[in-house]
């Protein structure tokens, strides 16, 4: 998770809710990602293994959602999103997943409960307290959006968009090379 990262995409996703909406918009998504990453901690790998996904497959679908994220933060559309950006507010997609619950959180606790099982109590505390110190930096990042204004915010966004698709880049790059070790390992 990376709260500092996220504050101005949360702040950005945000800008059209109203502002006595936006501490409860980011509540939800808060709770929806905790629900999210405490079920994938405990069950994400049966849950792969029974749609036979692999993690190569998960990081790079990662990437590429990221992508299109960051595609549409850099190069808005001006008809479709102006329509419904007073329409609606975000929900799970992309404050969620993948800001808060993203494809790096969910491998990271794919892996630490794959590699020792038994310390589950101490994994589940560990995500809950990243979780809680993401919620309170989320949390006070509305003082920002009034210092900002819709200007820099937009700055930001586009900033923070093409950040992202050095990331989605990296994620699919990733995603490649652990699918070559994967196959090119030997079957045990």
């Amino acid at each position: 998770m990376d709260p500092l990262g996220n504050i101005p995409l949360f702040l950005t996703a945000l800008k059209n809710v109203p502002i006595e909406r936006r501490v409860r918009v980011i509540l939800r998504e808060l709770f929806i990602a905790l629900g999210i990453m405490v079920l994938f901690l405990f069950s994400g790998q049966a849950f792969l293994s029974a749609l036979n996904i692999s993690e190569p497959a998960l990081t790079t679908t990662g990437g590429v959602i990221l992508f299109l994220i960051a595609i549409k933060m850099i190069f808005p559309s001006d008809d479709g999103d102006k329509k419904h950006a007073n329409e609606e507010e975000p929900f799970i997609v992309p404050l969620a997943i993948p800001y808060v619950a993203g494809p790096s959180a969910l491998a990271t606790l794919l892996l630490i409960m794959n590699n020792e099982p038994n310390r589950w109590p101490e994994w589940l505390g560990a995500l809950f307290a990243a979780w809680l110190v993401t919620g309170i930096i989320l949390l006070s990042a509305g003082p920002l959006a009034k210092v900002l204004r819709n200007r820099g915010l937009i700055a930001i966004e586009r900033l923070m968009g093409m950040i992202l698709v050095a990331i989605a880049i990296q994620m699919l790059m990733n995603g490649a090379v652990e699918f070559v070790a994967l196959i090119q390992s030997p079957s045990t």
